[in-house]
C-alpha cells in the first residue's frame, strides 16, 4: 500500500504542477500532507516535518548565502568580462547562443554546486534569450542538462556518494567514466544545436546592433534588482514573451528588457581582482572542503559586503535588492522538506526502492550494472540522492556481486541518471534556476525531461559500448 501510496503521491505532485493547477510551493507543502493523513500517520506529520527541515536547512542557508554572495559579485562587474566573450561568441545567433548556454553551464559546474551555475548562467544568458524572444525553457532546459552531466564529478556529490555507500575509491568510479561523461556531455552540445537551429528558424538572426540597443557590456542581468542596477532599453525593446511547441513561455507579456547598466553606481573596478581573487578562493575551498559549503558562502557574502560597500546603508541596499531570490528559493526548499520528510518518514521510499529492486528477474543478475543504469533515472528523480545511493545502491550491488558483478561496475552505472537529476523536484538547485530565468516549474520539468532522459541514456549506452559498465 504504501509503494502506491508513494507513486500516487509523486505523480499527483508532477500533475499539477505541470498543469498549473498549483504553486510548486503549495503542492509541496499541501499534497504530502494529505497522503500522511492517508496512510494514516497524520500525528507523525509534525515529526517528518522537523526531520525534513533539519535535513534540508544547511542547504537552505547556503542557497541564500550563496545568492547574495554571486548577486553581489554581479553587482560589482565581476562577470561583465564573461559577458562580453560569450556575446562575441554567440553574434546575436539563437543557435550559438544556445550552445554558449550549454558551455557556461559545463564550464562553471567545475566548482561542483549547481547552485552557483545556475546563477552564473541564468545572470549571463537571461538578457539575450530575453531580447531576442527565444523560449527561456530552453536555456534552462540545456544549463539543467549540462550541470547534471558535470555533477558527476568526484566532488559534485553523487560519485563520493557512490564511493562511500560500496566502499569503493571515488577515482575508480569517475575515471574509467570520463569517455562515457565526455560523449554525454557532447551530447548535449548537440542537442543545443538542434534546439538552437530550431530557434533560429523560428525567430531568424539579427545583427548584433539590432539585437541589443546598448552596448555589450549592459546585458547582464543578476539575482536581485535595484533601480541603481538597471538600465532601461527604448521602449519597446524585447517586450513580451514568447512561447514554443513544448509549452515554455519566454516570460511575462509586456516585460521590457533590462540589463545591468555599464555606468552603474554598484560597480567597483579597483576590487576587481580582490573579488575574483576571494571567489577563486571561495570555490577552491569548497572542492577541498576545507569548511561546510554554507559556512563558507556566509562567510564569503559577509566579506564581499564589507570589503565592496563599507558604509551600512549600501549593504542594506545590496541585500535588500536580493531579497526576493533569498526568499523564494529558502521558501521552496523549506517546502521541498515538507515533501521529502513525509516520502521518506513515512516509509514511501523505502517501498517503492524495495519495490522496484524485487520486480528485477533473476535472470538479470548478470546484468546488474545496467539495470542500475537504467533504474538511477527514475530513481534519482523521484528521491534524493541520499536516499538512492544509501538506500537502494547497496541492494542492488550486492545483488549484482552474487552473479559475479563488480561494486565497481555498478557505481559506475549508478551516476548516469544525473541529468535527469538535476531537474528533479526534489533538487533545491533547480528552483534557483527556474527563479532566476521566470520559468514556471511544470514548463521546465515538460520541456527537459525527455531531453534529460536521452542523455543519460546516451552517457550508459556510452559505458557499456567502451566496456565501462
Amino acid at each position: 500500500m504504501l509503494t502506491i501510496l508513494g507513486f500516487a503521491m509523486i505523480a499527483t505532485f508532477l500533475v499539477l504542477i505541470m498543469m498549473k493547477k498549483m504553486s510548486p510551493i503549495a503542492a509541496l507543502v499541501l499534497i504530502p500532507a494529505l497522503f500522511c493523513v492517508a496512510v494514516g500517520q497524520g500525528a507523525q506529520l509534525g515529526d517528518y516535518v522537523i526531520e525534513g527541515v533539519g535535513t534540508l536547512a544547511p542547504t537552505a542557508a547556503m542557497l541564500m548565502f550563496a545568492i547574495v554572495y554571486f548577486g553581489v559579485m554581479i553587482d560589482v562587474g565581476l562577470f561583465d568580462p564573461i559577458v562580453r566573450g560569450i556575446l562575441r561568441f554567440c553574434r546575436a545567433d539563437p543557435m550559438r547562443i544556445v550552445v554558449g548556454t550549454a558551455l557556461l553551464a559545463a564550464v562553471v559546474s567545475l566548482d561542483g554546486d549547481g547552485s552557483t551555475t545556475f546563477m552564473i548562467t541564468v545572470s549571463a544568458m537571461y538578457p539575450l534569450y530575453k531580447r531576442l524572444k527565444m523560449s527561456l525553457v530552453v536555456m534552462t532546459g540545456v544549463a539543467a542538462t549540462a550541470n547534471g552531466v558535470m555533477n558527476t564529478l568526484p566532488w559534485g556529490g553523487p560519485t563520493a556518494r557512490a564511493a562511500t555507500a560500496l566502499k569503493v575509491d571515488a577515482a575508480d568510479i569517475f575515471v574509467p567514466m570520463i569517455p562515457a561523461l565526455a560523449v554525454g556531455l557532447l551530447a548535449v552540445i548537440l542537442l543545443a544545436c538542434v534546439l538552437g537551429r530550431r530557434e533560429r528558424r523560428r525567430l531568424g538572426m539579427l545583427t548584433l546592433d539590432e539585437a541589443l540597443v546598448t552596448e555589450p557590456e549592459t546585458v547582464l542581468v543578476g539575482a536581485g534588482g535595484g533601480n541603481d542596477r538597471l538600465a532601461k532599453a527604448p521602449e519597446g525593446a524585447g517586450t513580451g514573451g514568447t512561447g514554443t511547441a513544448d509549452g515554455g513561455e519566454g516570460g511575462e507579456a509586456g516585460e521590457e528588457f533590462r540589463g545591468l547598466d555599464p555606468h552603474r553606481s554598484t560597480l567597483r573596478p579597483r576590487l576587481y581582482w580582490f573579488n575574483a581573487g576571494l571567489t577563486v578562493a571561495l570555490l577552491a575551498a569548497m572542492i577541498l572542503e576545507l569548511m561546510p559549503i554554507p559556512v563558507l558562502f556566509l562567510l564569503g557574502a559577509a566579506l564581499a559586503l564589507t570589503v565592496n560597500f563599507p558604509h551600512m546603508p549600501d549593504q542594506r541596499a545590496r541585500i535588500a535588492a536580493h531579497a526576493d531570490n533569498v526568499l523564494n528559493v529558502s521558501g521552496m526548499v523549506f517546502a521541498a522538506a515538507v515533501f521529502t520528510g513525509v516520502l521518506t518518514g513515512t516509509g514511501m521510499v523505502e517501498h517503492m526502492a524495495d519495490w522496484l529492486v524485487g520486480t528485477i528477474p533473476d535472470a538479470m543478475g548478470p546484468h546488474m550494472a545496467v539495470v542500475t543504469g537504467v533504474l538511477s533515472l527514475p530513481l534519482t528523480y523521484f528521491m534524493s540522492n541520499d536516499g538512492f545511493y544509501f538506500g537502494v545502491l547497496p541492494v542492488l550491488a550486492e545483488a549484482g556481486a552474487a552473479h559475479g558483478v563488480s561494486p565497481l561496475e555498478v557505481a559506475r552505472a549508478s551516476i548516469v541518471g544525473q541529468p535527469l537529476h538535476m531537474s528533479s523536484p526534489l533538487v533545491p538547485a533547480v528552483y534557483v534556476l527556474v527563479g532566476m530565468a521566470k520559468v514556471e516549474f511544470g514548463d521546465h520539468t515538460r520541456f527537459t525531461v525527455k531531453w534529460a532522459v536521452l542523455t543519460s541514456l546516451v552517457v550508459l549506452g556510452a559505458g557499456i559500448l567502451f566496456g565501462i559498465i
